[in-house]
């Protein structure tokens, strides 16, 4: 978990890599020792994630499955794990592998799920928003993004509302 968050609040490269791999091997050793629990398989695949991200060619297209397999162990075990952000993963990938199959329907049907089993999560309902924009529900984009913006926001993740509390913002301003 915190190789992950140095990771995303790096603003060096290097260190954003180095976190992210250490992150990616510690889940792994994790899943390993602890099957049973969701953290490991969870944290192997969300650094995972932001390795892909970082390098869509050489370790995202490799990895779509790794990530998908993870993420669906974590639902298997405990779906409201990390406030049900593995719902939240499985929709990133179907959206950034568009090109490559993955579908903005199967994002929306990720992101409804997660938001059914854990409502209080602000990126859960951003992301929702950002995936019925690819379907054109604006709509029902504008409705998650107004609905994150009068969330009580859950105390263990301010800092993560805050930042979709922005992103809302952004969305709402320069898409509506």
């Amino acid at each position: 978990m915190f190789n992950y968050f140095l990771g995303i609040h790096s603003d060096n490269e290097k260190e954003q890599t180095a976190a992210f791999e250490k992150g990616r091997e510690a889940g792994k050793i994790a899943s390993k020792l602890q099957p049973e629990k969701p953290d490991g398989y969870f944290w192997y695949g969300a650094n995972l994630g932001e390795l892909s991200r970082k390098s869509p060619i050489t370790v995202g297209l490799q990895s779509v499955d790794d990530i998908q397999e993870a993420m669906n162990k974590v639902i298997e075990l405990q779906p409201n794990f990390q406030g049900a952000s593995a719902y939240d993963a499985l929709a990133q990938v179907e959206l950034a592998t568009r090109i490559n199959g993955g579908k903005a329907e199967n994002a929306v049907k990720y992101l409804e799920k997660g938001v059914q089993v854990e409502n209080d999560n602000s990126n859960l309902h951003v992301h929702l928003a950002e995936a019925y924009l690819a379907v054109n529900r604006d709509k029902d984009a504008r409705a998650q993004l107004e609905y994150v913006l009068k969330m009580t926001p859950n105390p263990e993740y301010l800092p993560e509302h805050r930042d979709a509390v922005a992103a809302a913002q952004k969305l709402l301003a320069t898409k509506f």
